[in-house]
């Protein structure tokens, strides 16, 4: 029996779409209906419901990709029904990851580009934890091949994004996390210096620091290590979180040295759809060499007759993204990555100029000397008859998301706000946001949300 009669479906089309019995009524919420209804009209309510997410082109809160080209739609649309993890199945799919896999390991200065191994993710967070996973079996190889025991690893790391939380706690390790103070924003030699021991599995560096977006150094604390393996032979290797900058410094600072140039670090996790411009759902997880990934963390799967490598945590993925980041590395090449990344460089360093001409506010960071693309800033010492989450909350009227939040350790009273940007941003929409921006405050300057606040209330500080 039909679906629908005859003369429901001609109803259905000789009346609006906002008139047709199924939009005369709520759509179910919690409840799959009990009958079928017109694809059409369901599609319309549920495009309308998503308009209330606001425009994503307008949040600058995210690192996430928000603009993919016509051809970018098209590779998705066609690889829509892919299953990347049956790699017999989808045979060139495979060949696309492993291509993608080499040129990463080549762009991040892998000794052995051609041979090492890595895989793709669903995003950073699970490529961190397989890099996470592999320090932990390497150390525990080595406490038992010197019969030490190997019950208590401990990880450092700076002012980490949750994942690394989510990973000591999923994979019973201590994270030694070094919060943030008063003029000091980032991991430091000597930080790691005092919290290292033997039973560190290894360091984590972040290269684009959420909260700040600054990159932290890789190289001086890999430089520290190396004097603590001369003095007291603890031999502790390096993961870095490049889910950001991994996209932006090896086009833009090529001779910024961070990634597998340096002897200890051990691999290194990557964001796609932040700036390697995929559609969200895509990270990558490299190993300087095939060695340094456990050979007990690796499954073996049949490919082509023969025998392939693969080390995830996610199993069933659609190949769409691996396509589209393979598409955009052969579009871009290095010479578009150069400049669309600087491009996003420069409107952060703009916007940052503005806003210190407004006169409330001291900027952290702005898109010069080593970061991701985009701006930091907070409110100077005083009273100002707003804050900055005031701030963030008027300019939402406007469509535009910016984060506004507190930073951690000894520096959690100081509340900063950040834009982020990334390739589909032109300068007239910097200027679009600067002058909402410059009327929020404005707004704020002759009407005060409150009475005089503290210094902590307000958060701003004294340098």
């Amino acid at each position: 029996m039909p679906l629908f009669t005859r003369k429901e479906e001609n109803e259905n089309s000789r009346i609006g779409l906002y008139a047709s019995a199924d939009s005369r009524e709520s759509i179910p919420k919690y409840k799959i209906p009990e009958q079928a209804q017109d694809m059409r009209t369901v599609y319309h309510l549920v495009h309308d419901e998503l308009m209330l997410d606001g425009n994503s082109r307008m949040n600058l809160a995210t690192f996430c990709q928000t603009w993919l080209d016509e051809y970018v739609h098209k590779l998705m649309d066609e690889c829509l029904d892919k299953n990347m993890i049956d790699k017999d199945e989808y045979p060139q799919t495979a060949e696309i990851e492993n291509r993608c896999v080499h040129i990463l390991a080549d762009l991040f200065n892998s000794p052995k580009s051609a041979s090492t191994l890595g895989c793709s993710t669903t995003g950073s967070s699970e490529a961190a934890m397989l890099g996470g996973l592999a320090l932990k079996w390497k150390w525990r190889q080595r406490r038992e091949k010197e019969g030490k025991p190997a019950g208590k690893p401990n990880l450092i790391c700076g002012a980490v994004q949750v994942c690394w939380h989510k990973f000591a706690r999923y994979f019973d390790v201590e994270l030694r996390e070094v919060g943030m103070e008063h003029g000091r924003y980032n991991l430091t030699p000597e930080k790691v210096l005092e919290l290292v021991d033997e039973n560190t599995i290894g360091v984590v560096p972040t290269f684009g620091v959420t909260f700040t977006l600054m990159y932290e150094p890789v190289l001086e604390i890999a430089e520290a290590l190396d004097k603590l393996e001369k003095e007291k032979g603890l031999d502790i290797p390096i993961h870095v979180d490049a889910a950001s900058g991994g996209f932006i410094s090896p086009f833009v600072s090529p001779d910024l040295v961070w990634d597998f140039r340096i002897p200890r670090v051990k691999s290194i996790n990557v964001s796609g759809h932040k700036f390697g411009l995929s559609p969200l759902g895509v990270g990558w997880v490299i190993w300087r060499e095939k060695e340094d990934l456990p050979e007990d963390l690796i499954f073996r799967v049949n490919y082509l007759g023969g025998d392939m490598p693969t080390f995830a945590l996610n199993f069933s993925r659609p190949g769409g993204q691996i396509v589209a980041q393979y598409y955009n590395l052969l579009r871009h090449g290095k010479e578009g990555y150069r400049k669309l990344q600087q491009a996003c460089l420069d409107h952060g360093a703009y916007i940052a100029e503005k806003v210190e001409k407004l006169g409330h506010f001291d900027i952290l960071y702005n898109g010069k000397g080593g970061g991701v693309p985009g701006a930091c800033w907070t409110l100077k010492p005083g009273d100002h008859g707003f804050t900055l989450y005031d701030l963030s909350d008027k300019i939402r009227s406007r469509g535009w998301q910016i984060a506004s939040y507190p930073l951690t350790g000894a520096a959690a009273d100081i509340t900063v706000q950040r834009v982020l940007i990334r390739h589909g941003f032109s300068r007239d929409m910097a200027d679009l946001l600067v002058n909402d921006y410059t009327r929020c405050v404005r707004y704020f300057e002759e009407h005060p949300v409150r009475e005089p606040l503290t210094q902590q209330e307000a958060g701003g500080f004294h340098h």
